[in-house]
C-alpha cells in the first residue's frame, strides 16, 4: 500500500472533482443497471463500484490528499452521506397519507423503547462499576488501617 501523496489543489477544485467523480460513477452505474434490467440496484452497484475504484487507486498509486480533504469536508458528521436517504424517507412518509401518524408512532416507539432499555442497562453497569470501585477503595483503606494498628 502506497502512502498518500500531496498536491496543491485548492479546496473548491478538490470538492468539484470529488463530486464529479461521485456523479460519474453513480450515473455510470445507473446506465449499466438499466442496460442489465435492474434499475433499482443502481445505488448499490454505484457504491460497490466506487469502493472498488478507490481501493484499487489506493493500493496501486495512493490516494491524493485533495481527495481525502474534499471527502472529509463533504462528509463532516456524515450529513452529506445520509441526505439522499433522509430526503427519500421524508418523501415516502408524506406519501402515506392517513397512515402517516401510525407509521410515525411506530417509529417513535421502536426507537424510544430500545434507547430507554439501553439507558437502564448503562446506568446499572455504571453504578456497579462505581460500587465495586468504592468497595475496593474501602477494602484497601481498611487493610492499610489494620496493618498500621497491628504494627503499633
Amino acid at each position: 500500500m502506497k502512502s498518500t501523496h500531496s498536491s496543491n489543489l485548492p479546496l473548491w477544485l478538490a470538492l468539484i472533482l470529488t463530486l464529479a467523480m461521485v456523479i460519474f460513477v453513480r450515473e455510470t452505474a445507473v446506465l449499466v443497471c438499466q442496460w442489465a434490467g435492474i434499475e433499482k440496484a443502481a445505488n448499490i452497484v454505484g457504491l460497490v463500484a466506487m469502493f472498488v475504484v478507490l481501493m484499487a487507486w489506493r493500493l496501486l498509486k495512493g490516494l491524493p490528499s485533495w481527495l481525502t480533504q474534499a471527502s472529509n469536508t463533504l462528509l463532516v458528521d456524515s450529513g452529506f452521506a445520509f441526505l439522499p436517504v433522509s430526503a427519500g424517507a421524508g418523501l415516502l412518509l408524506f406519501a402515506l397519507g392517513d397512515e402517516l401518524w401510525g407509521v410515525m408512532l411506530t417509529m417513535l416507539i421502536s426507537t424510544l423503547i430500545p434507547l430507554w432499555g439501553l439507558a437502564l442497562l448503562a446506568n446499572r453497569w455504571l453504578n456497579q462499576d462505581s460500587e465495586s470501585d468504592s468497595n475496593s477503595d474501602s477494602d484497601s483503606q481498611a487493610g492499610n488501617t489494620g496493618s498500621i494498628t497491628s504494627k503499633q
